[in-house]
């Protein structure tokens, strides 16, 4: 088998209190968590709030430094990169956050937000820059127009499109969803999944997508980890995770969402 673009390596995340003298334990928000992700596939964390996973999404997108283990992205280990590697890491790993206005700034025009990315990484002429934005905003089913627009003219679901079309616009090779669709109502929810498994696709990217909700993992993922104060209690593929929990905590998940929700959305 070929190389997993993202692999995580016995990785721990220990948060401590206090000066550099206190010698208090810490709180260990994950432990030990080997995953990989292999090219084009998504990978799916599902856990109650607290249970890590999005602590762990942040040491992939190098935010926050392991207190054990590695992290590889495309082979390369990303806490050992620097200069020019580093970002070239970053342009190849993009984010979509769970609030996109917060990570917005709500002074620039979308057009303006869009454009960043692009000029930070010196990618294309002004002109080039104009016209992938508007094939962009075209392909995540916005009229080019809105990119005249505030970040505060918009509705959830349009700024979550801009999100996705930030997180691709530099053509990366790895997308990480940190709870992307909560926020959204039922409706806009669906069509969001639905653009992140086309873009997903249209792209070629690996991804992993983080989520407390069950029937939104089931939708977008190929395989599921489900952790558990700090652990993945249980891993493999999607439909034998869903058809077949070993773990009493999986059980327990599935047991507790109701069924024709569930079955509607997965």
């Amino acid at each position: 088998m070929s190389e997993p673009v993202v692999r995580i390596e016995n990785v721990s995340k220990v948060f401590r209190q206090g000066g550099l003298f206190n010698r208090a334990p810490g709180f260990k928000a994950v432990s030990n968590v080997s995953l990989s992700v292999a090219k084009n596939r998504t990978l799916g964390i599902v856990g109650e709030s607290g249970s890590g996973k999005s602590t762990l999404l942040r040491m992939v997108l190098r935010l926050i430094q392991p207190s054990e283990g590695r992290i590889l992205v495309n082979g390369a280990e990303i806490w050992s990169l620097r200069g020019g590697e580093l970002k070239a890491m970053r342009r190849q790993v993009q984010p979509i956050f769970q609030n996109p206005a917060s990570s917005f700034n709500p002074r620039q025009t979308i057009r303006a937000i869009l454009a960043a990315p692009l000029e930070v990484h010196g990618i294309g002429s002004a002109a080039e820059r104009r016209e992938r934005i508007t094939t962009l905003l075209r392909r995540v089913g916005l009229d080019p127009a809105i990119e005249n627009r505030l970040p505060h003219q918009l509705s959830g679901g349009q700024k979550q499109r801009i999100a996705i079309a930030r997180a691709v616009i530099l053509g990366p090779s790895v997308v990480l969803a940190d709870e992307p669709t909560s926020a959204l109502d039922v409706s806009v929810q669906a069509q969001v999944l639905k653009l992140f498994a086309d873009i997903k696709y249209d792209f070629g990217l690996t991804t992993i997508f983080v989520s407390h909700n069950l029937a939104v993992i089931r939708e977008v993922s190929d395989e599921v980890a489900v952790m558990r104060r700090g652990e993945v209690v249980e891993q493999g593929e999607a439909d034998r995770i869903f058809e077949d929990p070993q773990h009493d905590y999986t059980r327990e998940l599935l047991a507790a969402v109701p069924s024709p929700a569930f079955m509607a959305s997965a």
